[in-house]
């Protein structure tokens, strides 16, 4: 059934309108919202000017938007619920707008200034039989018609309702579908804020995971570093028992040799000596003393390869191998006690290495 278009559907009758105006009215200033809206952590809408007049009155130090001071966040209480908004330093602008609400309030606005009652002007005429107004519909082809068309013409054989019948069942339908939309906005607001929670919270587990992984770390290269100081002290006492033994038969070497110099050099010129008698009085005791000094065992030498140091090699692939084994362990609980009898196993460990350091034969 083809009929002329002369108006846009009506949001409500006047009853209608007035239940949906008052749910559209500021707890602040009793007037209906003022754009922009924002929406409350507690999903209650305040219009923006309201929400930041009570804002500043909570908050009195706070500075104003237009303030060059970074200042931080305040908070201040719902008026219709009493619960606690917590803001950031950019204050109610901070704030979600509730865009849904904007719109409804825009076509409030615009279904109001249409006259409700000028029925002249509202009914529409079939297009069949012009002089019929459309004021049945047929629940058939889902469609406004006239009485005629369903009396002779093409809904003759269709099942019809009275207009205003139908007209309050789907304005109804539509009602509950705006409150259903509304409601299911609240929700997904309520969704969106524990989400924003949930990402607050992995951040604030992952900085503390971090520290805790740092200090393990640290505390890691503290135990190698500790380590690393025995090994080189064992290596410099080492060193220095080696250096003195040598030195010592360097000394005992020199002493020798100084000795034995200063004999022949008596023996040299004992024998530029040209009188017999005088020579013979100490070549006796002279050929005594090189005898003896020839004969003198020195306190030996040392063994071939002590010189050496490798047996202070210290093999660490084993353990650079067992380092890139670490990884985390989604079943440890991370706490500090933990982590300090780690560190005492680790110390009491150190004990029978501390022995071995005792005999270089315990660093291969």
């Amino acid at each position: 059934m083809n009929f002329t278009v002369g108006f846009k559907p009506l949001l409500g009758d006047a009853h209608s309108m007035d239940s949906l105006e008052k749910q559209l009215i500021c707890p602040i200033c009793l007037e209906m919202f003022s754009k922009p809206v924002v929406i409350l952590p507690c999903q209650h809408n305040l219009c923006r000017k309201c929400a930041n007049d009570v804002f500043q009155a909570s908050n009195p130090l706070w500075q104003s938007r237009g303030s060059t001071t970074v200042s931080s966040g305040g908070r201040f209480r719902c008026p219709s619920c009493r619960h606690e908004v917590v803001l950031d330093r950019h204050g109610v602008y901070g704030l979600q707008r509730n865009l849904l609400v904007e719109n409804i309030i825009d076509i409030y606005k615009q279904e109001s200034s249409r006259p409700l009652h000028s029925k002249a002007e509202q009914h529409l005429m079939c297009e069949e039989h012009e002089d019929e107004k459309i004021n049945i519909y047929c629940l058939s082809c889902e469609v406004p018609t006239c009485s005629l068309c369903k009396v002779f013409g093409a809904h003759k054989d269709c099942e019809v309702a009275p207009l205003p019948t139908i007209y309050k069942r789907q304005k109804s339908e539509l009602s509950d579908g705006i409150s259903m939309l509304v409601a299911g906005n609240d929700r997904v607001q309520a969704v969106i804020t524990q989400m924003e929670e949930v990402c607050q919270t992995i951040e604030d587990n992952s900085r503390r995971q971090k520290q805790l992984l740092n200090q393990r770390f640290e505390a890691l290269c503290a135990v190698l570093e500790e380590r690393k100081g025995e090994l080189l002290q064992a290596l410099a006492l080492k060193q220095e028992e080696k250096l003195q033994r040598v030195r010592g038969l360097i000394r005992q070497y020199g002493d020798h040799l100084e000795a034995s110099s200063k004999l022949v050099e008596s023996a040299i010129q004992s024998m530029e000596e040209p009188q017999m008698a005088l020579y013979l009085q100490q070549a006796k005791e002279l050929i005594n003393k090189v005898g003896t000094m020839s004969k003198v065992e020195l306190g030996g030498r040392p063994e071939p390869g002590y010189e050496s140091m490798e047996q202070f090699t210290v093999s660490v692939e084993h353990v650079a191998e067992m380092l890139r084994t670490i990884d985390f362990q989604p079943g440890a609980s991370g706490e500090e006690e933990d982590e300090e009898v780690a560190l005492d196993g680790e110390e009491g460990s150190a004990g029978p290495e501390e022995e071995r350091l005792e005999g270089p034969e315990g660093l291969h």
